[in-house]
């Protein structure tokens, strides 16, 4: 048999080592869809799993709310066109707090943002709130001014995830009608 040098044998050894340690650190690596605590550092203060996904221009598509839980990104829901023409807007005659709307939808942001344009008939007064789960959610407003509140849905966001909240539009009017109609709503992180 003939002599090989003894760098070679040496060399294959160490060669076949590094095979079996790569072989071995393939079958043993995380998962790549493993969620890990973010590295400790000035601003965050607490080691709360969290999961974000960039697309290829390095923005946040997808990403979890990591002060309160739920969802940050993406914003789900766009309002649909709705009349211009205060007349077609739900409405009342009432002079006690009456909903005008309602509308039913799934908690998975715990901020919530409502803008409501309201109006009032020639010679009218009157006022329009927004109810979440039945608690007043931001200010009473006098009819002829926007709503535009941003704010934590009443209630702890642990229980809530995923469930329905009911978003109640309600008026009151004297001397006429009063108006009120959505203009913009969504979920957002906190």
């Amino acid at each position: 048999m003939p002599q090989l040098p003894e760098d070679i044998i040496d060399r294959l050894n160490q060669m076949e080592r590094r095979i079996k340690a790569l072989s071995t650190a393939v079958n043993v690596r995380p998962a790549v869809s493993e969620i890990r605590p973010p590295k400790q550092s000035g601003t965050v203060t607490n080691a709360r799993p969290l999961f974000r996904i960039f697309d290829g221009y390095d923005h946040e598509i997808f990403a979890d709310d990591i002060m309160t839980g739920g969802l940050a990104r993406p914003w789900l829901h766009l309002m649909p066109p709705v009349p211009t023409d205060p007349t077609r807007w739900p409405s009342t005659t009432s002079a006690s707090f009456t909903t005008i709307a309602r509308s039913f939808n799934p908690v998975w942001q715990p901020k919530l943002r409502l803008a409501l344009s309201t109006a009032a008939s020639a010679g009218a007064t009157g006022q329009v709130r927004v109810m979440v789960d039945d608690v007043q959610f931001g200010p009473t407003v006098t009819a002829g001014n926007t709503f535009d509140h941003l704010a934590l849905i009443p209630g702890d966001m642990k229980t809530k995830f995923g469930t329905t909240m009911k978003i109640e539009i309600q008026a009151l009017a004297g001397g006429g009608t009063v108006y009120a109609q959505p203009t913009l709503i969504y979920g957002t992180q906190t």
